[in-house]
């Protein structure tokens, strides 16, 4: 990096709250935190197990449930331990760069998964007879490798552009986590040419992902409309709910964060908990208890350990 920085230790302020929350929250975060883990992990091991769900749509929700699962761990344990102690506030600074760099690529990563997801939705939807071709082993394996390494090049940009900055003081990040606008605001330089171009990075990203998720779903909702038996259109919208339920919960709270004008507060940070904590836990609960086919996996599944 171009610039030495003085900062060896940053400090993570937390979550604005009471000091007396902190033992109610602590519980709270971290029984979200296990049940997101643990029900990621169950989604993959259900999909593993049952054939009937080795199909393209449940190959990317295996990559979203994997990725939810470590998105989560980046951030959420960290989060934890502020809450125990305030001597766990401290990160280094390498620690924070690693964070930001995980944080972003997974996020990132997830982002285009939506965006791929819609389109894997709209073929099934759109083209049913010829699907299976269109959407073989090989083409899945490239869309998601594609997510990954386009996940993994977006963040890379945002963590050079935010560490290559002089840091000498003061060193409190408001905020949870190592997070680029924040932690701009620390920088000994001037970041309005940086915060600009992540800000243009950030948006062209969202933005277009989210023009490509409207675009597939208004080309689905074209498709359902003319599908002849209601029986038929009724599991068309409900497959397209659960997919539209966890985007929107998703986006809405990041362009807030990311992409809304004038400065950056506490508030931020609030926010940052439903895409960071909140959504991954969303994934396991939206795709099991409106997932007739998942639901009749783990059904299956229980009778089998049943046995034993």
């Amino acid at each position: 990096m171009p610039n030495v920085s003085l900062v060896t230790m940053f400090i993570l302020t937390g979550l604005p709250h009471a000091p007396a929350l902190d033992t109610p929250l602590f519980g709270i975060f971290l029984v979200i935190y296990v049940l997101t883990v643990l029900g990621n992990l169950l989604i993959l091991l259900v999909i593993r197990l049952d054939s009937h769900l080795h199909t393209p749509m449940y190959y990317f929700l295996t990559n979203l449930s994997f990725i939810d699962m470590w998105f989560s761990t980046v951030t959420v344990p960290k989060m934890l331990m502020t809450l125990l102690s305030p001597d766990h506030r401290a990160i280094s600074f390498h620690s924070c760069m690693a964070q930001l760099y995980c944080f972003h690529f997974l996020g990132s990563t997830e982002c285009f998964l939506y965006t791929v997801m819609s389109y894997d939705r709209y073929l099934a939807i759109t083209y049913p007879l010829r699907y299976a071709s269109m959407m073989s082993g090989r083409t899945c394996a490239l869309l998601a490798t594609s997510t990954w390494l386009s996940g993994s090049l977006h963040s890379a940009v945002q963590t050079i552009l935010t560490f290559r900055l002089p840091f000498c003081g003061p060193n409190q990040i408001q905020h949870y986590l190592c997070d680029a606008p924040p932690i701009l605001k620390l920088a000994c330089a001037d970041t309005s040419t940086i915060e600009m171009v992540i800000f243009v990075s950030i948006g062209m990203v969202a933005s277009g992902c989210f023009f490509l998720i409207v675009l597939s779903y208004v080309s689905i909702i074209c498709s359902i409309l003319r599908i002849r038996t209601s029986e038929g259109r009724h599991r068309a919208f409900q497959t397209c709910a659960s997919h539209c339920i966890v985007v929107f919960c998703f986006f809405v709270p990041c362009v807030f964060i990311y992409l809304r004008p004038g400065s950056r507060d506490t508030v931020d940070g609030v926010v940052a908990v439903f895409y960071t904590v909140l959504t991954p836990l969303l994934n396991p609960v939206v795709y099991t208890l409106r997932n007739k086919e998942v639901k009749n996996a783990l059904l299956k599944l229980k009778d089998k350990l049943a046995h034993f």
